[in-house]
């Protein structure tokens, strides 16, 4: 499992944590939730600013307005600034891709469904999909029949789907079946899910249709074939071709054999119809499973899709912004001595480790940009440190105060 940038804890708990060193110290206390509270407020306002850069720019491509309030935005939605916009977003929030193996790997596997869905990609001109977080769970699972086995599954706490859906002529000329989907040729669709097992990421995709493995065609259809022919040619078909010949030549025939030989023939044909049918239900079973995992996933585990989306990924950047920022302050306000990039993440990586019992990559080099944006962090000669915090409170209040610059003369 790859250690991740992404820090599992919210900024409140990760800010008392900090601070319970000078717990005594009431007057300091309030100056640290002082000074995080306004870095807050100006990366919540850099969020504004993200959110609405977002929305100009995918209003074109937006599946939930109608075709008339698209047409409005003609000449002002530009797809490659939403596209890199979202990328920082994604990106701030500690957000990763999924690269195309992982994703064949999981469309080849199937942890919890058994069963192998059919996805037709040409759907689509781009699809990407990112995630953030995970974690193992137990879970039962049935196997060979009756027999349940308990399996260890990896989640992603949270997944977003990005589809860029091809035009109405690609999809025609490549004969796409869409079925009863309301899609919106040309138009862009974002879904982001919590709590998708690594192994069936291609559950989330629109049109993955479920369709017979190997095993399952060989499992209905050899036992049914092969013996079919066997019990006709041995059993069933010489019996009626006796009792036929005796009919035509009017010979007495021995209808007691004659009929058994023929009985045994239709309940072995039974039987093996019955184990047929067996099969078949069992592939129909896991389909009804997969619409049951379909319908949890969009009534439960769905938590923003389209525009909607931008409000959780601009949350959580924002949160793993802050987060950032309080370990890369704290640590450096504690330090004796200046210290550099390296020092500063692994003293971070370190406490996560013995204090929280947590394995993660914290992102040193972003902190400290984020510092130094905001006039906390001064590097030099290649070391670190931050301004004390009664003048960090006086900088950051500066910042905030010249955030909108305009005057009355």
């Amino acid at each position: 499992m790859i250690r991740e940038h992404y820090i599992p804890f919210n900024k409140e708990f990760l800010l008392e944590q900090q601070i319970a060193a000078f717990a005594e110290d009431k007057q300091k206390v309030g100056d640290f939730k002082k000074l995080f509270d306004i870095i807050e407020h100006y990366y919540h306002y850099e969020s504004f600013n993200l959110n609405r850069n977002l929305k100009q720019n995918y209003a074109l491509y937006d599946p939930d307005l109608s075709e008339k309030e698209r047409e409005g935005f003609i000449g002002k939605s530009n797809f490659l600034v939403f596209k890199e916009t979202l990328l920082t977003v994604l990106a701030r929030g500690n957000y990763y891709r999924i690269d195309q193996e992982t994703l064949k790997e999981a469309i080849k596997e199937s942890d919890l469904i058994g069963l192998n869905l059919a996805i037709d990609f040409h759907a689509f001109k781009d699809y990407e999909l990112y995630v953030r977080g995970h974690h193992k769970a137990k879970e039962t699972v049935k196997k060979y029949y009756f027999w349940k086995k308990e399996v260890e599954i990896e989640y992603y706490d949270r997944v977003l789907i990005y589809l860029n859906y091809s035009e109405a002529d690609y999809l025609a000329q490549k004969k796409v079946k869409l079925g009863k989907m309301p899609i919106d040729p040309g138009s862009i669709a974002l879904k982001i899910f919590k709590r998708v097992p690594k192994n069936d990421l291609e559950t989330i995709f629109p049109n993955a249709i479920p369709k017979m493995s190997l095993k399952d065609k060989l499992l209905l259809w050899v036992p049914g074939v092969f013996g079919g022919i066997s019990l006709l040619s041995a059993k069933v078909i010489p019996a009626l071709i006796n009792m036929y010949n005796a009919y035509e030549t009017g010979e007495t025939i021995d209808l007691l054999n004659s009929k058994t030989s023929l009985n045994q023939g239709l309940i072995a044909l039974g039987i093996l119809a019955a184990y047929c049918f067996r099969q078949y239900n069992n592939f129909i079973n896991k389909k009804i499973r997969y619409s049951k995992m379909l319908s949890d996933s969009l009534y439960f585990k769905n938590v923003g899709n389209n525009s909607g989306a931008f409000y959780s990924l601009l949350n959580s950047s924002e949160e793993e912004a802050l987060k950032e920022t309080i370990l890369a302050y704290t640590f450096l306000n504690k330090s004796q001595n200046p210290l550099t990039a390296q020092e500063l993440d692994s003293q971070i990586e370190s406490w996560f480790s013995t204090q929280l019992n947590t394995e993660l990559d914290f992102d040193v080099n972003d902190a400290l940009l984020k510092l130094k944006s905001i006039g906390l962090g001064i590097e030099t000669d290649g070391k670190w440190k931050v301004i004390p915090l009664n003048e960090a409170l006086i900088k950051i209040d500066e910042l905030w105060d010249n955030v909108f610059e305009y005057n009355v003369k």
